[in-house]
């Protein structure tokens, strides 16, 4: 995990409609920057409809919601079409963003080792450096923490 403090390492990475995003492009405004394991799964789905169903709040308070995983692009959009998310979904299939935040790690599932994404969320400031940084995140409570990290 990176440490706040630290200059959040731009990217380039499509969204569910193919489209590109950089970090860079939300110079001026707060991002909330969530990597998670897998779309369409409990945990993760949880997650993603608790960031959607308080969308409009975050953009009051000045703040986009960018959520990754290592999932392509149609697998984004089946995801955003199942649940209705309101916010952007960034594939990293070759997971190039993944690790430069550092969110590739083992992982202990049922006593079995493997390596995964390692849900993490980023706040990362105007500036482009990470002011809050939490690898332990509780999925159901993860989109309710950040709206009161920006308050």
């Amino acid at each position: 995990m990176l440490e706040p403090g630290t200059k959040a390492p731009d990217f380039e990475l499509p969204d569910q409609n193919g489209a590109m995003h950089r970090l860079s492009d939300y110079a001026g405004k707060k991002v909330i920057l969530y990597f998670y394991p897998k779309d369409n799964t409990p945990g993760c789905t949880k997650q993603a409809c608790g960031f959607s169903e308080r969308y409009p709040q975050f953009t009051e308070k000045g703040a986009v919601v960018l959520g990754i995983s290592k999932d392509t692009v149609a697998s984004h959009k089946k995801f955003e079409q199942n649940y209705g998310l309101a916010f952007t979904l960034l594939a990293d299939p070759e997971r190039k963003v993944i690790e430069a935040y550092d969110v590739w790690k083992e992982k202990k599932n049922y006593g079995k080792v493997s390596m995964g994404v390692v849900r993490t969320t980023y706040l990362i400031d105007e500036q482009g450096v990470i002011i809050k940084a939490n690898d332990k995140v509780k999925a159901a409570d993860d989109p309710e923490k950040m709206l009161n990290e920006l308050s």
